[in-house]
């Protein structure tokens, strides 16, 4: 009985323990799911004092259950940094910090029809194929969506493929649910949710990132560098593809343009863990937070980019290493 009695004990202790932890709550992309748990674990070895609750979805989709839906974070992390400056600074957030790089690809599987002939050069040909099926996130939602958007308007231009854009896709300059020919296109919130359905076979082709398709070892094609949105030296041609987008309002539309890829993350204002979510940022910051994005595929951008009110960044953080102001 009085073995018994200590085990109970060891067991509320234990709990009681866990349900003191203070929270950090971080809404992120989807893309950096997988990076973002491997930093979750180091951080809260080093910080058991706190608990970690991530939840992941597109990029503006992450934006709006702060902005619409009211929900409480305490930190945010976009797949595109713009979307941090269209939709919470400066009512939600303070400033914005450019952490790291990626680029587009072309994912497939041993599954995928023609998936011994594909490369980066023929690519656009066999996506018009007969029975091939693609698969892109909503534009909408999920920078990626839109991006793959884009990476098809850039591509018309650069094979000369005479209507490739609206073979394929078919959109106008925008993208309303349900616009896509269920046929040849697959649409899903997020990229990461269409994994699934490329590993299944369900699609044969996926506009994604290269650092998810190394994460969950995908086969893929590199796009030439006019196409990747990864070279600053082309970020004028990128400009010359656009697209439309839901702007703040749901009734309003906002134009963007390709341009090179680069993720951001902010400090949610009035957050209820600001300590929490700073030390989180800090640890995102050093070598260990470092390695673990750069080994998952993506580029530590140095020096950090500070967008914003970088007097409020540098209250918060005593990060040594060099900023710079955009």
């Amino acid at each position: 009985m009085f073995r018994k009695f200590i085990i109970l004990s060891f067991i509320l202790i234990f709990t009681t323990l866990l349900h003191s932890k203070e929270k950090i709550v971080i809404f992120h992309a989807g893309s950096l799911s997988v990076p973002f748990s491997e930093i979750e674990k180091e951080f809260e070895t080093n910080f058991p004092q706190y608990d970690i609750l991530r939840e992941s979805s597109g990029s503006r989709e992450c934006a709006r259950k702060i902005t619409d839906i009211k929900r409480d974070a305490d930190i945010m992390a976009s797949a595109d940094y713009k979307v941090i400056d269209d939709l919470l600074i400066p009512d939600y957030a303070d400033f914005n910090l450019l952490f790291a790089k990626n680029e587009m690809i072309i994912a497939y599987t041993d599954k995928s029809k023609f998936a011994s002939e594909i490369t980066s050069q023929n690519w656009h040909q066999i996506f018009l194929k007969k029975d091939v099926k693609i698969g892109h996130s909503n534009p909408n939602l999920d920078p990626c969506g839109y991006r793959a958007v884009l990476v098809t308007k850039l591509a018309e231009r650069y094979y000369n493929h005479k209507d490739f854009f609206q073979t394929l896709l078919g959109y106008s300059d925008h993208y309303n649910n349900g616009d896509e020919n269920k046929s040849k296109v697959i649409v899903r919130a997020k990229e990461t949710d269409l994994l699934g359905l490329l590993e299944t076979g369900a699609i044969d082709y996926l506009y994604i990132y290269k650092s998810v398709a190394i994460q969950h070892s995908l086969k893929y094609i590199n796009l030439p560098k006019e196409l990747s949105l990864a070279d600053f030296s082309m970020k004028d041609y990128y400009k010359t593809a656009t697209f439309k987008i839901i702007g703040k309002k749901p009734d309003s539309w906002i134009e963007i343009k390709g341009e090179p890829m680069i993720y951001g993350i902010t400090l949610i204002k009035n957050a209820p863990n600001t300590k929490g979510a700073v030390e989180f940022i800090k640890f995102l910051l050093s070598d260990s937070g470092i390695n673990i994005i750069e080994k998952n595929g993506q580029e530590f951008i140095k020096p950090l980019i500070i967008i914003g009110d970088k007097a409020k960044y540098q209250k918060f953080f005593s990060y040594n290493g060099d900023t710079q102001s955009k």
